[in-house]
């Protein structure tokens, strides 16, 4: 299992009108934080680009527990618990910075394919590789 926290602040954009966080930002939130645990591991998205390869979101889920306004600063911890599967499955937890309260919790499944032939890969060497220290027992 390996798992990586960003701290992100809460920009007035990020609100609505009852000036809470919207609820579409989470998923660019859970997507700061997936971005960041592969970049915290040496993997930027840029690298699995080059290598030709794009992680399509195939399904989401949030579950909205207390809401988060305008200057707070959130946690977004990120976590993969599986590696040798299909899909790559990441969960995640935001919570308020000081407090440590759970705002929202969700996940988001993935899958690698091929840029050029937008077919379904298993995930690839470069992946395995990087992630595979970290799911040694």
């Amino acid at each position: 299992m390996i798992s990586h926290s960003t701290e992100i602040r809460v920009r007035y954009a990020d609100t609505d009108k009852m000036q809470f966080v919207y609820n579409g930002k989470y998923l660019e939130y859970f997507e700061v934080g997936r971005t960041e645990l592969l970049r915290s591991l040496g993997l930027p998205y840029s690298q699995v680009e080059k290598e030709g390869y794009q992680l399509p979101l195939l399904e989401a889920g949030i579950k909205f527990l207390k809401p988060a306004q305008y200057d707070d600063t959130i946690i977004v911890k990120a976590t993969v618990k599986e590696l040798y599967s299909p899909k790559v499955h990441i969960e995640y937890v935001i919570t308020r910075k000081g407090t440590e309260e759970i705002i929202a919790e969700g996940f988001t499944t993935h899958i690698f394919m091929k840029a050029e032939t937008k077919k379904a890969v298993r995930p690839p060497k470069l992946y395995i590789d990087i992630l595979a220290p970290y799911f040694q027992k």
